[in-house]
């Protein structure tokens, strides 16, 4: 099946992308669009019986509305299932998007993001069912999965049950920006924190009773970044990068509460991001020491110190496949069909793909139009979306 001969559906397809952008569902609160794609998929023929949820919400350590929606398509000729992925979830910043076209693009009124991440891998698995069934298409089993909480750290594909995919040998997820795009991998991810208790006392009277938690933190900031754990972190054993995303004090507050008080608690996380999970951990560890030195290096007159409480845990591990692998070579058939060259990519973020290939089904990413992420000048791409949705169709009706 080439290009010419894929009977899609495009102002259908632009239909069903509109309409799934309009509908809000932030991370953690996917029930109205989950009940949005279920409306459409049994509009287009999918029987009630095939679309389910899973109860990977009630595993999720955050508040989540609904499970992964999992739905169940019987194979047209034989061959080993397929999986579909993406996530139904969008950032906070795509609340209210008011969805508009402009040209070859669809973007927001200005004043949210739109949501095209991962609307557009929604609209394109909804498409690919579409055009099978309308169509009579020959095609292997194929089970769609949308998932939730993969905004907020891939909780959905972390807590998926494999064996609700039914077997699925390999899987294409639709998360993604150029349709010439195949991300094939993507770094792991540790995330750590540290809480610092010190001891208050009046900052002009006797600064030298109190110890500063806000010092303690700083000094052992600065002493990671000396010895080379923060931003883009290259060591003779491994590459990777690191940030700091919050320094404050208990429940959202500042770290202290006045000036002319010494700050007795801090509190600070962060993450570390490497193609290896155990290069991850080592910066991660690079930190901890880091604020052990500040420790010793902060007293007050008694020489005592201040407490630290550090930890870190893996986020999602790392993967990577082979250009020989049956999926990679799968979607470079269908890049190939439609005259695109494939852009082999390994990605510096995290993806519902490190979760699925850790769960034992080698998924490579593709792309469908989705540009200028979490901002208010998102947009989507439509050309390229037609494609992301051809690919689709291909990589589900190739032979092989």
């Amino acid at each position: 099946m080439s290009k010419n001969s894929i009977p899609l559906d495009v102002a259908a397809a632009e239909d069903h992308l509109m309409r799934f952008l309009s509908v809000e569902g932030v991370t953690g609160q996917e029930a109205n669009i989950a009940a949005a794609v279920c409306d459409a998929l049994k509009k287009i023929g999918v029987p009630e019986s095939a679309i389910r949820f899973d109860d990977a919400n009630e595993r999720i350590p955050l508040p989540t509305e609904t499970g992964n929606l999992i739905v169940t398509l019987p194979g047209t000729r034989p061959g080993p299932r397929l999986l579909f992925s993406t996530h139904l979830d969008t950032v906070p910043l795509c609340a209210g998007a008011k969805p508009r076209r402009e040209g070859d693009r669809i973007v927001s009124d200005g004043t949210t993001a739109l949501g095209g991440d991962a609307r557009t891998g929604v609209a394109v698995l909804v498409v690919v069912a579409e055009t099978l069934i309308k169509n009579s298409l020959l095609h292997p089993p194929i089970t769609l999965l949308f998932t939730v909480r993969e905004e907020s750290g891939l909780h959905g594909a972390r807590e998926l049950n494999p064996e609700d995919l039914g077997g699925a040998v390999m899987c294409i997820n639709v998360d993604g920006q150029m349709a010439s795009d195949l991300i094939i991998g993507a770094v792991g991810q540790e995330n750590w924190e540290v809480e610092i208790t010190g001891r208050a006392s009046h900052a002009g009277v006797a600064p030298e009773k109190g110890i500063s938690a806000t010092m303690v933190g700083a000094m052992g900031l600065a002493e990671a970044r000396r010895a080379g754990w923060f931003g883009k972190v290259v060591k003779s054993d491994g590459r990777g990068t690191s940030n700091v995303g919050i320094f404050g004090g208990k429940d959202n507050k500042p770290a202290g509460d006045a000036t002319n008080v010494v700050t007795d608690y801090a509190f600070i996380k962060g993450e570390a991001r490497s193609p290896e999970s155990a290069f991850a951990t080592k910066i991660a560890k690079g930190y901890e020491e880091a604020f052990a030195k500040a420790q010793i290096e902060v007293t007050d007159d008694a020489g005592d110190t201040a407490g630290v409480k550090f930890s870190h845990v893996a986020a999602y591990p790392p993967f990577e496949l082979g250009k020989d692998t049956a999926i990679v070579r799968r979607a470079t058939k269908a890049l190939q069909a439609l005259g695109i060259e494939p852009v082999y990519v390994f990605s510096n973020g995290g993806l519902d793909a490190n979760w699925l290939d850790k769960h034992g089904v080698p998924t490579v990413t593709i792309g469908s139009g989705q540009a200028e992420i979490h901002t208010i000048k998102e947009y989507v791409n439509l050309l390229e979306f037609e494609k992301g949705c051809r690919i689709g169709v291909l990589m589900a009706t190739l032979d092989g």
